[in-house]
C-alpha cells in the first residue's frame, strides 16, 4: 500500500497524482468542501469526474462530470466534514460505475455509472469556499476473493503489480488481454497444493513453465507482498526482495488486465496496487511558451517487444544519430527505463547509475500521435506518456535533448530535476529537455 500525507489551501486549486488501481481510501480534515478530480492526466483533463464531499456550507455531496451542472448525483449531507476530525472515505470506479462510501461502511451514500466511461490514470485534490484541507490519501484496489476459483478482472495500465494477499493457500492471479480468461494468458499460482508449492503456468496448461517449493509461503492472518513484473516476456513475482519464480515467454503478448481468485478451501483478502506509483507530484502548472490546450492524456500508445535492432511497424521516431531513433523501453536493474533504440547497435540504450547500457531485448513505442512539448527542472506537460518507473517505483516519462548535435532520448525522473540520455556511455543529465505527450 502507498500511502501519501498532504495539505490543501482554501483556493480550490487541484494538485494531481498518479493512481494506480481503482480506489482510494483517504481520512479529511476540513470544514467543508473537499474536492476530488479523475482524469485522463496530470492536470484537468477534458474528460474528468470530480466528487465534492460537504459542498454548499457542509450540506451535500455531489458527482459532477467535465465540470458541468447538472450535476450528475446529489446527496443531503449535513455535517459531514468537521475542521477538528478527520473522517474517512473511500471512492472506487470501474467501468464507468463511480461510488463514494464512508470509511466501515460497504455501501456508497453517493454514485453514478457513466454511459461514456473514460480510463482514469490521476487524481487531483483541492479544498476552497473558505477551507484548507489535511489528507492522507492510501491508493490500493481493495478486493476479497470468495472460495470458487474464479477470477476478478480489472485493467492495468503497464508492467508491474504489488500485490498484498492474505490467504491460507491458493493465491492465483491471472495476466491477459482482455477482462476474461484469454488464450494467451499467464497464471501465477502461489501457495498452491496445500501451502507448499507455486508456478507459473501458461494458457492453464501443463507442464508449468516454473515452479519452486514454497512451504508456509502464504498465511490468513499475514498480508504477504508479492511484485509481478513482466517486460518483453520475462515475467518476474518477487518477494521479501528476492526474484520467488521467473519464466521468459518466447512469444510475448500485451497484458491488459489481472485477474485474482482464491479456492480449494481459501479466501482471500488483496490489497492491489498497479504500476508502484509513489505519489511523486510531477504535474506542473501551465507556463507562459507551453502549448497546453486541449492536450489529452495517454493515447492509443502500444510498446512492442522487440530485439535485436528489429522496428516494428508504426514505431515512434524520436531523433537522428547517423540514423533514425526511436522511443524504447528496457529492463534494467530492476527497473523500466526509457532510452532511445539504435537499430545498428543492436540495442535500446537506456541511462542508469551514471552510465549508458545497451539492452538487446526491449520495447518499442508504437502507434500513438506523438508531440514532444519543452519543460525544465523534472516537470512534465498534461498528457506526458507514463513510460517506466525506477527500481523504487518512481514513474518516468520520456524525455529527449540536443547533446554534441544529436538528439538523444531518455528518461525524465521528476525527483532527479532533470532528463537523463544515454550518450558516449555516460548517464547525462539536462534541467532543460523536451517531454513527449502522447494523442
Amino acid at each position: 500500500m502507498s500511502t501519501v500525507e498532504l495539505s490543501t489551501p482554501d483556493k480550490l486549486e487541484y494538485n494531481y497524482y498518479p493512481v494506480s488501481g481503482g480506489s482510494l481510501h483517504f481520512t479529511v480534515k476540513t470544514p467543508n468542501d473537499a474536492h476530488i478530480a479523475l482524469t485522463q492526466g496530470p492536470s484537468e483533463t477534458d474528460s474528468m469526474y470530480e466528487i465534492f464531499i460537504g459542498g454548499w456550507n457542509n450540506s451535500k455531496s455531489v458527482i459532477r462530470k467535465n465540470r458541468q451542472k447538472p450535476d450528475k448525483a446529489i446527496q443531503e449531507t449535513p455535517n459531514i466534514l468537521t475542521a477538528d476530525e478527520a473522517k474517512g472515505f473511500w471512492i472506487r470506479w470501474n467501468g464507468g460505475s463511480i461510488a463514494l462510501g464512508k470509511k466501515g461502511e460497504a455501501e456508497p451514500f453517493l454514485s453514478w455509472d457513466d454511459p461514456e466511461p473514460f480510463p482514469v490514470t490521476h487524481y487531483g485534490i483541492c479544498t476552497g469556499w473558505g477551507a484548507s484541507g489535511e489528507w492522507v490519501i492510501e491508493d490500493f484496489l481493495e478486493i476479497h476473493t470468495p472460495d470458487n476459483l474464479e477470477y476478478s478482472y480489472r485493467s492495468i495500465l503497464w508492467g508491474r503489480l504489488d500485490v498484498f494477499v492474505n490467504a491460507a493457500h491458493d493465491a492465483h492471479i491471472a495476466l491477459t488481454s482482455g477482462p476474461n480468461d484469454t488464450e494467451p494468458m499467464y497464471e501465477i499460482i502461489l501457495g498452491g497444493w496445500g501451502n507448499t508449492a507455486s508456478v507459473i503456468r501458461y494458457n492453464k496448461e501443463k507442464p508449468d513453465k516454473a515452479k519452486v517449493e514454497t512451504p508456509s509461503l502464504l498465511s490468513d492472518g499475514e498480508d504477504k507482498l508479492f511484485v509481478i513484473t513482466w517486460l518483453n516476456g520475462l515475467l518476474k513475482i518477487i518477494t521479501d526482495g528476492q526474484t520467488l519464480l521467473e519464466w521468459k515467454d518466447p512469444n510475448p503478448f500485451e497484458v491488459t488486465h489481472f485477474g485474482i481468485c482464491t479456492g480449494w478451501g481459501a479466501e482471500g483478502k488483496w490489497r492491489v496496487t498497479a504500476n508502484g506509483n509513489k505519489f511523486i507530484p510531477l504535474a506542473p502548472k501551465s507556463e507562459p511558451g507551453w502549448n497546453l490546450d486541449n492536450i489529452e492524456s495517454t493515447g492509443p500508445a502500444k510498446w512492442t517487444a522487440a530485439s535485436g535492432g528489429e522496428i516494428p511497424p508504426n514505431a515512434i521516431p524520436a531523433g537522428i544519430d547517423n540514423e533514425q531513433l526511436y522511443v524504447g523501453r528496457a529492463n534494467h536493474e530492476g527497473a523500466i527505463l526509457p532510452g532511445k533504440v539504435v537499430p545498428s547497435h543492436g540495442v535500446c540504450y537506456v541511462p542508469w547509475g551514471g552510465a549508458e547500457h545497451g539492452i538487446p531485448e526491449y520495447e518499442v513505442l508504437c502507434g500513438c500521435d506523438a508531440t514532444w512539448m519543452p519543460a525544465t527542472a523534472g516537470e512534465v506537460p498534461s498528457g506526458a506518456l507514463p513510460s517506466g518507473e525506477t527500481e523504487d517505483g518512481e514513474i518516468l516519462y520520456v524525455g529527449r535533448a540536443q547533446h554534441e548535435g544529436v538528439t538523444s532520448i531518455g528518461k525524465v525522473q521528476g525527483s532527479h530535476k532533470v532528463c537523463y540520455i544515454p550518450f558516449g556511455g555516460q548517464e547525462i543529465a539536462y534541467p532543460e529537455y523536451e517531454v513527449l505527450v502522447a494523442k
